[in-house]
């Protein structure tokens, strides 16, 4: 199965685990509890889909390359202990506490989470002398004399021999304790996974034109060779953070990432051409709505590889304005919860500047415990940050007033801030919406250049959010229009099948 399934499988299975039944107890009593052992290729987000996971079903995740460890800090430390038994006393061993149970209990402690999910990397890559001791963790879930709590689940993943040298097999005892799942790399799914986190659109477009360099592994006389799609995800936020810079990333810079030469040149090569369409076509002309008329004959007449990677780069932009009018959207929403937490307080007569403290603690408390959870992704985060540093603004600017109305009435002028922020954000984005489709329908007409077109602001995160939610004109008759020639051509094939059934 893809990442995706995997992901959706893994998560059911966590919630099926997590279940009780009327009484409390765990539905699937702990024994039967198998660990999930994830096995596919390096590089394709096992390791991702984990704090997804994590916070969509509000549990915490400790996460280890298990690699890293020694059969010491796994099991603990031994030490020697003395006991009485029938009268008689022995000296026996016993062992501390395994640095990964110690961090599992910490989490507990620190976040006051009682359930979550343990992950352990590259499980199949230990060394010999910690190979006992992991395959007696994945059957009975103890180091040495420490059992994982109660109500954590074990994900473990690994990669299959082929990829990996030092791999290990596991017996038939060890296979008949776990609930296995097999991930295939899948780029129409990693891409819907690249639009969500934005990843850059040349990689986006170039990976569009030549899916069969998405993910290559290949054994070579200079080694093994690959491109995967952890090297595509950490090069494009090397290209995002080189754009800022003024930095330009050249072929020795891809290949540090894409560790396939042949597909690292071409890529560089694509990232130049992608450069170079940025300034021929001037995209922020074209969604100002302002192109001239050279810019439509040149793109009409270009090979269609490049008109392809022109409507990228467009669509690209659409989807950072998008982004930008979702997120505004979310922060105030996010403020908007928190101001009516703050009227509440005041109506029962709270000091304001004693209120708008405990809300900062609360949500500054609530992101650190996100963050000791492994739940904190870089859009939470972003959006924690954003709404704490207006609420401190709101703060500073109310030391001077203990009045509750007057604080009321001057956070709502703040307040009205943002939600023009929003509608401005929201009429950005969806002029240069009306102006993308306006350029397209000049330059193309009706032809499988809009379909693609179509089809991406479908699929596309932030864009299919930003038209479900403002709408846009030209999309809806675009999209009608492909789904009544869809429509038309299924009725078609069904004649045809009729016919030829009929003539059987």
């Amino acid at each position: 199965m893809n990442i995706k399934q995997a992901k959706q499988e893994i998560e059911n299975t966590v919630r099926a685990y997590l279940t009780r039944d009327e009484l409390g107890n765990y539905l699937i009593p702990a024994i039967r509890q198998r660990p999930i052992l994830l096995m596919g290729p390096p590089g394709i987000g096992k390791t991702q889909i984990m704090a997804q996971i994590a916070a969509e079903t509000g549990v915490g995740l400790v996460a280890y390359t298990i690699t890293h460890h020694t059969r010491q800090s796994a099991i603990g430390l031994p030490f020697i202990e003395k006991r009485t038994y029938g009268g008689k006393e022995y000296t026996i061993t016993e062992y501390t506490m395994s640095e990964i149970l110690s961090s599992v209990y910490e989490l507990m402690e620190r976040t006051g989470l009682r359930e979550g999910i343990l992950f352990l990397d590259e499980i199949n890559c230990v060394s010999e002398t910690l190979t006992p001791m992991m395959l007696q963790f994945l059957q009975c879930k103890t180091f040495g004399n420490q059992a994982l709590p109660e109500g954590w689940t074990i994900v473990a993943a690994g990669n299959p021999p082929e990829y990996n040298k030092s791999v290990r097999d596991f017996d038939v005892v060890t296979l008949d304790r776990v609930k296995r799942i097999d991930v295939t790399e899948d780029y129409a799914v990693w891409k819907d996974y690249a639009r969500r986190k934005g990843l850059h659109g040349a990689i986006l477009s170039y990976l569009d034109i030549k899916k069969e360099n998405f993910y290559r592994v290949e054994t070579t006389v200079d080694g093994l060779q690959f491109a995967t799609a952890r090297g595509w995800e950490d090069l494009s936020e090397l290209l995002q953070a080189y754009e800022k810079l003024g930095l330009t990333a050249d072929r020795e810079v891809v290949g540090q990432y894409i560790q396939l030469p042949r597909i690292a040149k071409d890529f560089a090569n694509y990232l130049e051409l992608y450069y170079k369409y940025q300034r021929t076509y001037h995209v922020e002309d074209i969604l100002s709505g302002k192109w001239p008329r050279t810019t439509v004959l040149e793109l009409r007449s270009a090979a269609f590889d490049e008109r392809l990677s022109v409507m990228g780069l467009v669509m690209a932009r659409l989807s950072e304005e998008a982004r930008r009018s979702r997120l505004q959207d979310a922060l105030t929403t996010a403020l908007h919860g928190a101001l009516t937490e703050f009227k509440e307080a005041l109506a029962a007569g709270r000091d304001p500047a004693e209120v708008l403290t405990e809300l900062l603690e609360q949500r500054r408390g609530t992101m650190e415990r996100q963050r000791l959870a492994g739940q904190l992704d870089r859009e939470r985060r972003d959006l924690g940050q954003r709404e704490i540093q207006v609420l401190e603004r709101y703060a500073r600017d109310l030391t001077d007033t203990e009045d509750g109305q007057e604080a009321m009435d001057r956070v709502r002028q703040w307040f009205a801030g943002e939600v023009e922020a929003r509608a401005a954000a929201a009429k950005t984005a969806g002029e240069c919406f009306d102006n993308a489709f306006r350029f397209l329908e000049e330059t193309f007409g009706d032809s499988q250049e809009l379909v693609i077109f179509v089809t991406e602001v479908t699929a596309g995160f932030d864009t299919s959010w930003f038209v479900e939610q403002f709408g846009c004109e030209a999309y809806f008759r675009h999209n009608k229009e492909l789904l009544f020639d869809d429509t038309r051509h299924r009725i078609r094939e069904e004649i045809a099948q009729a016919r030829g059934q009929t003539e059987l």
